[in-house]
């Protein structure tokens, strides 16, 4: 068995000739600013600073302005819709769910208003679980159309791997 000073002893001997010359470890933060440059003072209020932010939370449908006066979405309207939600589970059929959807609001006729946008205004209720998720994952305002919508919603929760090729 070997003792810590026996170790020691046996180290071969340092190379021959001039000594070398290590400089001291630099180490550059290239993330801090340059201390030369006076950051601006903030001059927020503390009751502003902690407000959270309110950018960003635009919807993924954008609704066309609507030029009727008065309009508003019934409660009854959207308690129908609610009462068949989709919820994107593998054994739901999203083309009986439009076509659902679409009898439903074919009932409702409004001047000036465009049945189009009833059904974007609409949808949103019409879903829940794995599909209200998926729509708040789309981009803000990257759904213009009732067409979009249908196009992306059916390529989501029927995509072409699951039809059968015959």
């Amino acid at each position: 068995m070997r003792t810590r000073s026996q170790s020691r002893e046996q180290r071969p001997p340092p190379p021959e000739g001039p000594p070398v010359v290590i400089e001291p470890l630099r180490i550059e933060y290239p993330f801090q600013e340059d201390p030369t440059v006076e950051p601006m003072a903030d001059t927020r209020t503390m009751a502003q600073l902690l407000q959270a932010p309110t950018e960003g939370y635009e919807d993924a449908i954008l609704i066309p302005e609507i030029v009727a006066n008065n309009f508003e979405l019934k409660h009854g309207l959207i308690n129908l819709v609610q009462n068949k939600q989709f919820f994107g589970h593998d054994k739901e059929d999203p083309h009986a769910h439009i076509r659902y959807f679409n009898k439903i609001t074919s009932t409702m006729r409004v001047p000036n208003v465009p049945i189009a946008t009833i059904k974007l205004m609409l949808f949103p209720f019409s879903i829940e679980g794995a599909a209200r998720i998926w729509l708040e994952k789309e981009p803000p305002r990257s759904i213009q159309t009732w067409d979009d919508l249908v196009s992306k919603f059916i390529n989501q929760f029927f995509p072409p791997s699951k039809s059968l090729c015959v």
